[in-house]
């Protein structure tokens, strides 16, 4: 019998000792459960002939050409990826909607002696959890946000604080983007599905009745939106500013941004993205900057002419909850260290 799943905590507490995705690459891709792998019984290109063949021959034909396939591939995986397990291994398998892709694999994982059992529902179960928590259900945690102009190393003073055994959520990171102008990275970013779920997957594991802290941010981090339920308590939480002299926060921004500095040429091309809304001029002086090697200079105009009147533009609309404003006098190591005790002491009293 598939296994059922009625919350998205049970899920993601499952307790076998895998979880195998069989969908095709590109399904995996888009979205997928947490720490699942991927051995596809059809490949895209597998998929697309088994589905044209459906659509155009007969259910039957699609059938038994797709039989074929998942087989032939089925075996791959059994010598190779598969093949050190022992008989005591359970893994926990899935496809589309828990049918025939997840259901004729598993059943030869069975037949060889493993505890495999597939997921009722497949993917369209895990889809519907994660759905619910971020779109449905009022989120039940309690929220503190970490607020301050841009600059003032709140990444870096989070990550600390998790350190301190303080719950956090890292929306930047699990959107994969920095959230500012400048914050594309390399990898690029996760599909809103795979964001969706990494936060949901993320608030499943926190306990509800301590106090989770996350960065504030816009809406949007990069292309990526925050789901309503999550956004619904930003905006609600009470928050924690952080603040600092421009300087402190211009040697902090070189130090953290040194990979994307040193591309001159691709930093060149974000800054002219932003002439439409800063004029020729402004773009102009920031360009000799960085043309210069004045790096401190770069992005102590960049703030004082960009971020910093950005960020009191949204101040200026929406007031927040404000409990504690603090100051900064730097942001090197001492002083983000120094910092996050002054932050761990607040939310110890809340």
């Amino acid at each position: 019998m598939p296994k059922t799943f009625d919350t998205l905590a049970a899920l993601l507490d499952h307790g076998y000792d895998a979880v195998i995705d069989v969908r095709s690459p590109a399904e995996f891709a888009e979205d997928h459960l947490p720490g699942a792998i991927n051995l596809p019984v059809l490949s895209d290109t597998e998929r697309a002939k088994v589905g044209t063949i459906y659509k155009q021959v007969s259910a039957f034909d699609a059938r038994k050409v797709g039989a074929a396939l998942v087989s032939r591939n089925a075996a791959d995986h059994i010598a190779g990826p598969l093949s050190g397990f022992d008989g005591g291994w359970r893994p926990l398998v899935y496809c589309w909607r828990g049918g025939q892709r997840s259901g004729s694999f598993t059943s030869i994982l069975q037949q060889i002696g493993w505890r495999a059992d597939v997921i009722a529902g497949g993917y369209q179960t895990y889809r519907r959890l994660v759905h619910g928590a971020m779109y449905d259900v009022p989120l039940p945690h309690r929220m503190v946000l970490l607020d301050g102009n841009t600059g003032t190393a709140k990444t870096d003073i989070l990550a600390r604080l998790a350190a301190f055994d303080v719950q956090i959520v890292d929306l930047e990171g699990l959107a994969g983007h920095r959230g500012s102008l400048l914050g594309e990275i390399p990898e690029g970013q996760p599909s809103q599905k795979q964001f969706e779920s990494l936060l949901a997957s993320a608030f499943a594991r926190l306990d509800p009745h301590k106090i989770t802290v996350v960065e504030a941010e816009s809406s949007k981090i990069g292309k990526r939106v925050i789901p309503p339920t999550v956004w619904a308590q930003m905006i609600a939480a009470p928050r924690i500013q952080i603040d600092a002299s421009l300087a402190a926060r211009a040697g902090w921004l070189v130090a953290a941004y040194a990979e994307v500095i040193s591309d001159r040429q691709r930093l060149r091309g974000q800054l002219d993205f932003l002439r439409r809304h800063r004029g020729h001029e402004t773009v102009n002086r920031w360009v000799a900057l960085l043309e210069s090697g004045d790096h401190i200079g770069l992005a102590t105009a960049l703030m004082a002419d960009h971020y910093d009147p950005a960020y009191a533009k949204s101040r200026a609309n929406h007031r927040h909850d404000v409990i504690a404003t603090l100051h900064a006098e730097t942001l090197d190591r001492e002083g983000r260290a120094a910092m996050t005790e002054q932050i761990k002491q607040i939310l110890d009293r809340l």
